[in-house]
């Protein structure tokens, strides 16, 4: 079987791209330019890659079809970000994919209102990025059920790995906050420091979308949760990287509006987006449904992602 990805040299795809070539999988991988995958694999060598401006054809007409022409059983598109892009590749491949999967976000949920949240549960994207992949969820499981498209909804937490710095204690994407924390010194928390964010290993990610394509009959037509086991607390989490680093947190809080004055606008701007929508979201329908199992808790994911930064003097 042939299966295209859509953005596959990314976080998830990384893994997820060997993990198609070792089950046998002709894989295609189409993205806007050639770049390195973050880590290394023997099997990317079995790998074709094409080389396809997605804007530039979609403002064409052109993309759907070219992808339609490298004639796949499978398509997985990573890097769907509107509704109209999701339709003009959709209305290209009916009739030709056994099993198209869509790479969501659990930010369609907005705001957390019973936790763990589950799929089942409303739809109140807070930002324009949610609300085009809640539209893409909803038209994709129409096309399902309606005219049997056989499309597969994953939603990412904070996706977590080597070679990039994750989401830290603070909400933000600042490495400093980790520095902080390793030499002892005092770090600042939003609020109480009790909201939470839920991380997710890419190669968990990746596993998800495989078990999906393993359990096709009961994929098709559904959304599924791709995070760890357990979303974590600002609190908890800066406690927990200050024990690892062998140090005693030093915390310290305040209301967002004073603490949003001691870093730059663009990490409150982060952590804003992070604390108020405080994702907590269940993997039991994947677990029973898939077979999901993920290999990483958020600790051990994120434990591997900031090891890599120290090991590459990034803190």
């Amino acid at each position: 079987m042939r299966a295209v990805v859509i953005g596959g040299t990314g976080h998830i795809g990384t893994y997820m791209v060997p993990r198609l070539v070792e089950q046998g999988f002709e894989v295609v991988v189409v993205s806007r330019k050639e770049r390195e995958p973050y880590q290394p694999h023997g099997a990317w060598s079995q790998v074709k890659q094409l080389q396809l401006d997605r804007t530039a054809a979609e403002a064409n007409g052109s993309f759907g079809q070219a992808v339609r022409d490298l004639d796949p059983d499978v398509v997985i598109d990573m890097i769907c970000f509107t509704l109209e892009s999701c339709q003009q590749l959709v209305e290209a491949l009916k009739g030709q994919v056994q099993h198209f999967l869509s790479c969501g976000t659990i930010w369609v949920h907005g705001p957390s209102v019973e936790v763990p949240t589950l799929e089942t549960q409303r739809r109140a994207p807070m930002e324009e990025y949610g609300r085009q992949k809640a539209a893409i969820e909803s038209y994709l499981r129409d096309e399902t059920w309606r005219n049997g498209f056989p499309a597969t909804i994953l939603h990412p937490g904070h996706i977590v790995g080597p070679g990039w710095a994750p989401l830290n204690p603070a909400g933000h994407f600042n490495v400093e906050a980790f520095t902080k924390l390793a030499r002892g010194e005092e770090l600042e928390l939003p609020n109480l420091g009790l909201e939470t964010v839920h991380h997710v290993h890419a190669d968990d990610v990746a596993q998800i979308f495989m078990q999906a394509l393993a359990n096709r009959a009961t994929a098709v037509g559904e959304s599924f949760h791709a995070v760890s086991p357990a979303a974590v607390s600002l609190r908890g989490y800066a406690e927990t990287m200050a024990a690892w680093f062998g140090q005693e947190a030093k915390l310290r809080y305040l209301p967002f509006a004073e603490w949003k004055e001691t870093v730059a606008a663009e990490d409150a701007d982060a952590t804003w987006a992070h604390i108020s929508h405080s994702p907590n979201c269940s993997i039991e329908k994947a677990r029973r449904l898939l077979n999901y199992q993920p290999r990483y808790r958020s600790f051990e994911a994120l434990q591997e992602a900031v090891t890599w930064l120290r090991n590459n003097n990034q803190i």
